[in-house]
């Protein structure tokens, strides 16, 4: 069974390849959870996160959008002594404040999902990658949606940092064309 390159390294990200990076997310809570895991991983590798995601969900109160906005001041200074997860400061204020504009976005238009899809015209762009060398850092699609997000008030959420989101949430399809799970994950609506 031939892979994308990238997730023959370990058990775990052949895990997380054939089960969960790519197939369409439509749930806010989990659309949240894994912006908030992509900012985390800006400056280290996927694997670190990947370590630690058990860790990331007990400190984050399994990515409850309202109860990390509400997350004050005290629980940014337990954060910073958790060892479990990224201890950095600005990334835990900026889980914090993107909870509080995911709450503002479910407002104004519904769901942070149907917001996030708009970018895509609401389904999956498929990349028809034949190598990793093909797969960008950035597209027209995660240029825009980094711009409003950072519009919105959203912190660490460069283009490059939404692309990967955008891939492991599924509007991107970046499976190698050779890959089991391009098709699988195509069928997947």
């Amino acid at each position: 069974m031939e892979r994308c390159a990238w997730a023959q390294t370990n058990e775990k990200m052949k895990i997380y390849h054939d089960t969960v990076w790519g197939v369409p997310e439509y749930d806010d809570q989990r659309l949240f959870r894994k912006l908030v895991l992509d900012m985390n991983q800006a400056g280290l590798s996927w694997q670190t996160i990947l370590n630690k995601s058990e860790n990331f969900d007990r400190a984050y109160e399994n990515f409850d959008i309202h109860k990390v906005a509400a997350f004050n001041q005290e629980k940014i200074e337990e954060l910073m002594l958790d060892e479990g997860i990224i201890r950095y400061r600005r990334k835990i204020e900026a889980a914090v404040n993107n909870a509080q504009q995911v709450l503002k976005i479910q407002e104004e238009v519904g769901s942070f999902s149907e917001y996030l899809w708009s970018f895509v015209g609401g389904a999956p762009i498929d990349g028809q990658r034949k190598t990793m060398e093909e797969i960008p850092a950035t597209n027209e699609q995660s240029d825009a949606l980094a711009k409003d997000l950072k519009k919105r008030g959203f912190k660490f959420v460069g283009s490059t940092t939404i692309y990967a989101f955008m891939q492991a949430v599924g509007m991107l399809n970046d499976h190698e064309l050779s890959c089991f799970r391009h098709d699988e994950v195509k069928e997947t609506k």
